[in-house]
């Protein structure tokens, strides 16, 4: 092998930055769109049990704010792929959408904890 270890003289291709980061938020968008149909469903459930369901306020305003807040980072995501990272004069605005973006799935992730545990059932599994 040689002394500069085994990449040395084999051209690699550019990455192209764009690509990589439209790929990405596709995926991301793909993963919001999943979450969202999700929270529906859990919504849907929790409207069929009833205002006699111990958490109902709590669960459905959760809800109904993850979904604010998933409607919010698709339309940054959408935003964000439309642009062309590789362009200077986009940089810094792609990189203040991106991490708008980021905070908004990070609340996303938090919310849908809080709905996670206020939205189990009590069975025969746990105390």
């Amino acid at each position: 092998m040689p002394a500069g270890g085994p990449l040395q003289g084999v051209s690699t291709p550019n990455l192209n930055m764009n690509l990589y980061a439209t790929k990405k938020t596709v995926a991301e968008g793909m993963l919001d769109i999943a979450l969202f149909l999700a929270n529906i469903t859990h919504m849907k459930t929790v409207i069929e049990q009833g205002a006699g369901y111990r958490y109902y306020a709590a669960v459905l305003t959760l809800i109904s704010f993850s979904l604010a807040l998933q409607i919010v980072a698709g339309v940054l995501i959408i935003i964000i792929a439309r642009r062309d990272l590789n362009e200077e004069a986009n940089q810094k605005r792609l990189d203040s959408l991106n991490n708008k973006a980021t905070l908004a799935i990070f609340l996303i992730f938090i919310t849908n904890i809080f709905i996670s545990v206020l939205g189990m059932e009590r069975t025969g599994l746990f105390a």
